[in-house]
């Protein structure tokens, strides 16, 4: 294995001493591995840093400072280690469907199409509290279980629609094609998302992390949830910006005291000001 993989492996708590094989089983290890220990999070969004996505950066902020990151640095950064293993990899932009939109979305969302063995996989580590936490067959109409989840695919003029199971209730969560994505693709989409004024990445602080039995716990501002896979254990909405930062750093595993991609509890404090003036702002003028 080479120092970026043996970094990678270390990072989301795989100690190899044998370099991996191009499998489905090593896709699925990594898949759970790297949601159960690199956080979804948009921090840097908020604090207005420049999300890189050159493999530098991906390796230096989400491997060695022990951040985390939103898709298009997951993703990113889980294309490269594959690549480099030696599966045949690329990423796809898809359409978020969560909020039922009424018109077609532009396509904001990074994943990965994986082939093995004359089969398509979906790879994406990189939604959410709604991560697929193991590769999804890209197959339509058959139930396919994770760790974490149960989703589907619905297939239509040429467009896959993945949705997940939610209470007994399917959801959309975006919609793709196959089409042949470039570097350019994924600079503009990720520029447009951490700029757009309609990003929801610019609206509050979102974490959320899978954990290895079943469970994840997500924030979502000061509101801290615990799940287990079939009900709430904890519901929080945390006191003050101190108690955030603690939850951030020790129930998110969170690297906050790196010199270049920490950040204090008073950068903390100065996003949650920013988000709770904004959103005094957006109710005065529907008021």
């Amino acid at each position: 294995m080479n120092d970026f993989i043996s970094s990678y492996f270390s990072r989301i708590g795989l100690i190899e001493h044998i370099a991996p094989t191009v499998s489905i089983d090593t896709l699925k290890k990594l898949c759970i591995q790297h949601s159960t220990n690199i956080p979804f999070e948009n921090i840097d969004v908020l604090l207005k840093r420049d999300i890189r996505l050159d493999v530098l950066s991906l390796e230096e902020k989400l491997v060695n400072a022990h951040r985390g990151g939103y898709c298009y640095e997951q993703n990113g950064l889980l294309e490269l280690i594959l690549s480099d293993i030696g599966f045949t990899v690329r990423s796809l932009l898809g359409r978020v469907l969560l909020s039922e939109p009424k018109a077609p979305p532009p396509r904001t969302h990074r994943l990965l199409l994986v082939e093995l063995k004359n089969q398509n996989w979906i790879v994406d580590i990189g939604f959410g509290g709604n991560t697929p936490t193991a590769p999804i067959l890209l197959q339509p109409g058959i139930l396919q279980e994770t760790p974490h989840n149960i989703y589907r695919f619905i297939y239509d003029n040429n467009n896959w629609t993945l949705q997940i199971n939610l209470h007994d209730n399917w959801q959309s969560m975006y919609q793709f094609d196959l089409s042949h994505q470039y570097e350019s693709d994924h600079f503009m989409a990720n520029f447009l998302m951490a700029h757009w004024e309609k990003s929801h990445f610019l609206d509050g602080l979102l974490m959320s992390r899978h954990l290895a039995d079943g469970g994840k716990i997500t924030l979502s501002n000061f509101a801290f949830t615990h799940r287990s896979k079939d009900q709430i254990i904890q519901k929080a909405e945390l006191p003050n910006v101190s108690k955030l930062y603690e939850v951030i750093e020790t129930r998110f595993g969170l690297g906050v005291n790196d010199e270049r991609h920490g950040f204090s509890e008073e950068e903390l404090s100065s996003i949650m000001h920013n988000i709770i003036d904004k959103k005094s702002n957006n109710q005065s003028i529907q008021s």
